[in-house]
Order: C-alpha cells, then structure tokens, then sequence
C-alpha cells in the first residue's frame, strides 16, 4: 500500500504515473518488449525482446540508503512468503522463474529493467490474501543490478542505478526487519511459551521465546547477538567485522500476555543510544511467531507497548 512506500520512492512514483500515458500493468511490460506478457498477467519477472530481463520490484519493499540510492532485498527462499508461511506450487514456481532470471543477469554482469509498483493491500498480505492487485505500475527509466548474490544467506541486493555502490551491514540489517518473516523456534521454547490446555503461558516464558526466536533471526543471517541484558537493552548485534549494528531490546506478547511495559533503564537508554532499537515478537513461542523493530520514536506504536 502505498502509506508503506517511502516518500522518496513514491514522489518518483507518482511523477511517472501522471508524466505518461494512462496504461495497464499488463501493457506496461508488454510496451517494454514482453510480446506474451498477457499470457504470464501474475508473473513477476519475464524475459522481453533483445534477452533482457525485466522484473517487478514492490515499492513497499524499496529501501533508500546513503546518498539518496534505492535498493531492495530479494528473498531466494523460494518456499516461504514474505509474511510467513507455505507458497503454494504456483507461488514456488514463479519465485523459481524470477531468481533464475535475476541470477542470470547477475552471472553475466548485466543489469535489468524494472517495472516499479504499488499494491491496494498490505505488503506482506500480497501472496495470501485473494484481493491482492496492483495498485500502481510504472517503468523505470533507471536500469537496476543485482549486486550481492549471497546462497547461504538466502539474500540477494538489488541496487537501482550505477554499479560501485552498496548498501552497508546496517542498511542491510535495517531493511530486513521490514520483511517480518517468522523464524521457527527450538522445540523446547515452543513447549515452554505455549499454553496447556486452558492455562496462560507466563511473561517470562513469552520473554524467554522471543529472545530465543531474535538471537535465531540474527545469527541466521551470520551475526552475532550477545546478551547484555541489564544495560539498557537486550542484545547487542554486530557482523563478522565486529562492528556493532544494533542495540537491541526484545519484548515478547502472546495470547494470555498482550503486553509489556519498558523499564526506566531502558527507556533512558532509548533516549542516549542511537542504535537502540525496540524488537517486538508478536505470538512468541509459536510457529506464527512474527517480528517488527522500532526506533525510539516509533515505540508508542509498538502492539503492545503499555506506557503506564
């Protein structure tokens, strides 16, 4: 939607949607040289006239790093949707086809062009709610590359633009967290935040579950979370360098724990540590289990955040 674009990308947006003719998403990239584009409406990626690629890039999930440069982190974990969840055979083949394409153009050394768009729902309900529809498609006169291909991480970087440039660790990190994608949790956490029967799972076994689900979230990627509870937040973020990314702290809420209060400590840290960040895990302990982080001044808005 478009009140989850960043106002950068969405004034480029908005200019080239009133500068051109009025057109449909289908005839956008059948223009664009994909003469069976109206045989492949859902597809996200095509192959057009001349071996170029073009591929869809969701505004919601364009990022703007140093320098006013636009880049977006593509999942190649083809099975999982973006909010969580199985893709269906459909969904897994289409994800195979646009990272085959992507990495085809990565392999050689050669860019794509992209197709820029907005959705009329929310982002990370694009593959499982049945009234999913472009909002919003425009061509980008600006050609994209894959800059980063990275397997173990199952991460791409696309960068809108001239090559030489990257986002950095932080950048990296920082986007991530708008992907809100659930980690599975070990079975003894699980066991301990789920509730038996009619009883409540406890604040300290929801707390214990989303500790456990965040240190499994950043290590995964290859970071490094060191506790440090006790000093304003939980976890201190840092990568392979040593460099540290985030001061993080981690509040969890489950049903029977609907939400969490800030210590003095760390709300006067929030306001002194300019890597503070809060991380909520929403139904922590489950296999539902989903993140958000905030900055400080994003912390009211944080489900659950009692302020008393």
């Amino acid at each position: 939607m478009e009140n989850e674009v960043d106002s950068q990308v969405l004034a480029v947006i908005n200019e080239k949607r009133l500068s051109g003719p009025r057109l449909t998403p289908v005839e956008i990239v059948a223009k664009m040289g994909v003469f069976d584009a109206r045989d492949k409406p859902f597809d996200h990626a095509w192959l057009a006239t001349g071996d170029n690629v073009i591929a869809t890039i969701w505004a919601e999930w364009v990022n703007v790093g140093s320098g006013g440069r636009w880049f977006y982190l593509e999942s190649l974990d083809i099975h999982h949707r973006a909010g969580g969840g199985e893709r269906s055979a459909q969904q897994v083949q289409r994800a195979k086809d646009r990272l085959s394409l992507l990495k085809r153009t990565f392999d050689a050394g050669t860019g794509f062009r992209a197709v820029v768009q907005t959705n009329r729902i929310a982002i990370l309900e694009t593959e499982s709610n049945k009234d999913a529809k472009v909002s919003t498609r425009v061509r980008d006169d600006e050609e994209w590359h894959v800059a980063r291909w990275e397997p173990e991480q199952k991460l791409a970087v696309l960068v809108r633009g001239p090559r030489g440039w990257t986002p950095t660790d932080a950048e990296v990190l920082a986007a991530r967290q708008r992907g809100n994608v659930p980690q599975p949790l070990s079975a003894s956490a699980s066991a301990n935040a789920a509730p038996a029967g009619d009883d409540k799972p406890s604040p300290e076994a929801v707390q214990a579950a989303a500790l456990e689900y965040v240190v499994k979230h950043f290590t995964g990627y290859g970071y490094k979370a060191e506790n440090m509870t006790g000093k304003g937040f939980d976890l201190e973020v840092s990568n392979a360098k040593g460099q540290t990314l985030l001061r993080v702290v981690v509040k969890g809420t489950a049903p029977g724990v609907p939400s969490f209060k800030l210590s003095k400590e760390e709300n006067d840290c929030s306001k002194r540590e300019p890597l503070w960040r809060l991380l909520v895990v929403t139904d922590a302990g489950s296999g539902v289990a989903q993140h958000k982080i905030y900055k400080p001044t994003e912390i009211s808005s944080a489900p659950g955040f009692d302020p008393a």
